[in-house]
């Protein structure tokens, strides 16, 4: 076995592989740009090299620097992660070339699969459907229209080497697709140095579904089941589970020996996954395979009990595969969620800065795993576990020159409910402070019907959140709890004001027990009884509810027990209340004495500023292009100027018909959130 392998990459991703190395007995080397010096990968490894500057084209993906630092430390393989060159050919070819093992499939297979064109051609040539569309190589935007028109809109304009949801758009009509060519292409050359495009038909209705493959180099290949990754927003996963809610054993079976004949078809030897879209009626389509460890491979861990890291580790030093496909046992259910760098309330754009606060749950395994990687037992011996896979620590920043993803928390139960449940749980509890992120949005989706009954299509997001995601109105029940805990800390903490040293004589304040709870435009009278244990809060319709907690004024998480059940809020201190997060709710809550609250209804609402006539930066990121100048006449939905954050293309356009009137940014500016980037008359 080896005794030091390098990775090549950054983040979460190798951090995850340091953990199993590690647990291998095998010493580490991580490579990081300028931006990443402080990063926690550069940490956690037993020996760091610095490969350059902070954008990618100039250090992660540039294979001479990384081969540098293979030869400085003495690294006898390499394991790429995802993106960057974990399905980059030229890589593998240095690698062999000097030696090094590639933790990772042949040559050939990164080639024939890793190539979205050349993979579709030999899936059809196995006799695997495949979804129709355009396999050659599109040279401009005029064939692209061409041959969408021949295809038939709705159409997929891919990256042949993509990957992560960059270098992808759907187009509805010809102006689309000549604006969604020159956007893929341009994303295709800045993430992967590699711009071919293709186009395909996109399904309308589809659930994403793919099947995660294990093979070695003496012929054997297995499938460790599905994972469901329907929840996407702009063609980027957000929620994976496993197994899929779907699928019946007879088309997991199908699916899964499909797989693996297509990935024996090519000699392959490594973890893969073989991505298929899923109608309605379990037809089930090729959409590529992806020769690299996945990023929800977590789920897959969680239900198998197999670490795939270890497997490619082995794998790539030539051990046989210890696992048969009979070994192979589904044991309960598992849920991913990423948690991203993104303001959900500002259309998810990207959100960069210092993390003032990063506080995830407590990891809990899930049970003890055989030298094999096989379950010690039937089931794991926890009934719940949480994980979170992270490349991040509190008092670091999120760069803009990365992916936005902050962690993967993860959980399993013996059932899917119980998963959910515990998910529910877990992302109540995660604390994160100082930057934009879509906590709150998970919540909403753990919470929302359609992904509760495991009806989620890949429209789910724009189907249901057309206008965006603005928050979650809670039910009256789930407020009532809310007002209930708010009004026992806020006594809690008028108590401790009330103590405060240094008071004068005859000056001590008593602490009332009528109060008036205010949140989401809900009023409720309550009347707070309390004890050694706890408090009674009383409502003026008669009811009662129970609260217990041991939450102390400045804490920022409280656990409750409301009534029969348990209550995990976030809090924040605001004038005359609190700032209580819970269940994707962001609620201020304001808890006054009667009069304050007959006096706080006279108040006049305050009006926010008219930035109608503004053009402004949604998000921190670097101007790529003006469209248009000073004088020019505008329409709705004309396109202004593009931004890119963390190797993604925005195009910003026009709200409605207007005249240019200033234009505060050149090509090439970085900009923070909010700044102007244009006016109009």
């Amino acid at each position: 076995m080896f005794e030091k392998i390098l990775i090549a990459n950054r983040g979460e991703i190798a951090c995850r592989v340091i953990k199993t190395a590690r647990k291998m007995g095998i010493k580490t080397v991580s490579i990081y740009s300028d931006a990443d010096k402080q990063s926690l990968h550069v940490k956690m490894a037993d020996e760091a090299v610095h490969i350059g500057p902070p954008p990618a084209n100039q250090s992660y993906i540039v294979i001479d620097k990384v081969m540098e630092a293979i030869r400085a430390t003495g690294a006898q393989a390499v394991h790429p992660g995802y993106g960057f060159l974990s399905e980059n050919a030229n890589f593998a070819e240095a690698l062999a070339a000097e030696k090094i093992a590639f933790v990772g499939p042949p040559v050939g297979a990164i080639e024939s699969m890793g190539d979205k064109i050349t993979s579709k051609k030999i899936a059809q040539e196995a006799g695997v459907s495949t979804v129709p569309g355009y396999m050659g190589l599109i040279e401009d935007a005029e064939e692209a229209v061409k041959i969408s028109n021949e295809i038939g809109y709705p159409v997929m304009i891919k990256a042949s080497a993509g990957g992560g949801g960059k270098g992808m758009r759907i187009a509805w009509s010809d102006a689309e697709a000549r604006e969604g060519f020159q956007s893929s292409k341009n994303e295709a050359a800045n993430s992967f140095g590699d711009d071919r495009i293709f186009i395909e038909k996109f399904v309308t209705q589809p659930r994403h579904i793919e099947i995660q493959v294990l093979c070695d180099a003496h012929g054997n290949g297995i499938y460790l089941g599905e994972r469901e990754c329907s929840i996407q927003r702009r063609n980027q996963k957000v929620v994976e589970e496993a197994p899929s809610p779907f699928l019946d054993e007879d088309t997991r079976r199908a699916m899964g020996e499909q797989a693996v004949a297509l990935a024996k078809a090519v000699g392959y030897a490594s973890a893969g996954t073989v991505e298929f879209i899923v109608d309605g009626e379990k037809n089930f389509y090729f959409l590529e395979m992806n020769t690299r460890l996945q990023v929800e491979h977590p789920v897959t861990e969680l239900i198998t009990g197999v670490d795939l890291v270890e497997q490619m580790i082995r794998i790539a030093g030539g051990e046989p595969l210890s696992i048969t496909q009979n070994d192979v046992k589904l044991n309960g259910w598992a849920i991913e969620n990423r948690l991203y760098a993104e303001d959900p309330y500002r259309g998810f754009l990207p959100s960069i800065g210092r993390l003032t606060r990063y506080r995830p749950p407590a990891e809990v395994a899930a049970g003890p795993l055989h030298d094999s990687g096989k379950w010690q037992g039937d089931a794991p011996a926890g009934e719940l576990a949480v994980r979170n896979d992270t490349g991040v620590f509190e008092g670091g920043e999120i760069s803009m020159y990365y992916d936005p993803m902050i962690a993967k928390l993860c959980t399993w139960g013996p059932t899917r409910e119980a998963a959910i449940a515990a998910m529910r749980d877990a992302l109540d509890g995660f604390e994160v402070e100082g930057i934009g992120h879509n906590l709150p949005f998970l919540s909403a989706v753990m919470d929302h019907p359609i992904f509760i009954a495991g009806t989620m299509t890949t429209a789910f997001i724009e189907e249901q959140y057309p206008e965006g995601f603005n928050g979650v109105e809670l039910p009256e029940q789930d407020l009532r709890k809310i007002a209930a805990a708010s009004a026992a800390m806020h006594r809690v903490a008028e108590i401790r004001r009330t103590r405060v040293s240094g008071r004068m004589d005859n000056h001590e304040r008593k602490v009332g027990s009528d109060w008036v709870v205010t949140l989401q435009d809900v009023y409720f009278n309550v009347t707070v009884d309390a004890d050694r244990d706890g408090s009674t809060v009383r409502f003026d319709d008669g009811s009662a509810l129970r609260v217990a907690s041991d939450w102390t004024p400045g804490d920022q998480l409280a656990r409750l027990t409301v009534g029969d059940d348990s209550l995990v809020v976030k809090v924040g201190k605001i004038s005359g209340g609190f700032r209580i997060r819970s269940r994707g709710a962001d609620l201020k809550v304001h808890v006054r004495t009667p009069r304050q609250a007959e006096l706080a209804k006279l108040m006049p609402e305050k009006i926010a500023p008219d930035t109608s006539k503004l053009l402004l930066c949604p998000m921190p990121g670097l101007v790529v292009k003006l469209e248009v100048e000073v004088g020019d006449e505008v329409q709705e939905g004309q396109a202004l100027c593009t931004i890119e954050a963390m190797k993604m293309e925005n195009i910003l356009r026009a709200e409605k018909k207007g005249v240019v009137s200033a234009i505060n940014a050149a090509a090439g500016d970085s900009l923070a959130v909010d700044e102007v980037i244009m006016e109009f008359e």
